[in-house]
């Protein structure tokens, strides 16, 4: 007696065939995560870069008003407007008068949160635009 043969075809994935598709995905994973992570510190810096600029040109006004730096006409301290970046959610850099005198000051973003490690380091600005960080300033600045 011969035995007829049903057409079976099996339906799914073979296990090599997985084992191809998650090798893929964790190529693309690893090269596409730190490209990603690069363009989220680049972004965070740009913000608090911004958010100097922003504090500076403050500065430059209220010593217009005032023709000093470090407090008003009637001896009150002066407070920067914008001390964090980014403005809303997780802090990424603190922002603070730093070497302040009548004629001159220094701002500084120093990094918390996820910026710390980050190859600039803290940014600086001062009253006539020179730019500073712990790393490449001209690197750091000009991205």
């Amino acid at each position: 007696m011969k035995f007829k043969r049903k057409n079976c075809r099996s339906h799914g994935f073979t296990l090599v065939e997985l084992l191809v598709a998650v090798a893929i995905v964790g190529i693309l994973t690893a090269v596409a995560l730190p490209s990603y992570q690069n363009y989220v510190r680049d972004t965070n810096r740009s913000v608090a870069k911004a958010i100097l600029y922003e504090n500076a040109q403050f500065m430059e006004q209220f010593y217009t008003e005032n023709n000093r730096y470090d407090q008003d006409l009637a001896g009150n301290a002066i407070v920067l407007p914008l001390i964090q970046s980014p403005r809303t959610g997780a802090i990424q850099y603190q922002i603070s008068l730093q070497a302040i005198a009548n004629t001159t000051f220094t701002l500084q973003a120093v990094p918390v949160g996820s910026m710390v490690g980050d190859v600039c380091g803290t940014l600086t600005l001062t009253n006539t635009g020179l730019q500073g960080a712990g790393g490449d300033v001209a690197a750091c600045w000009n991205r």
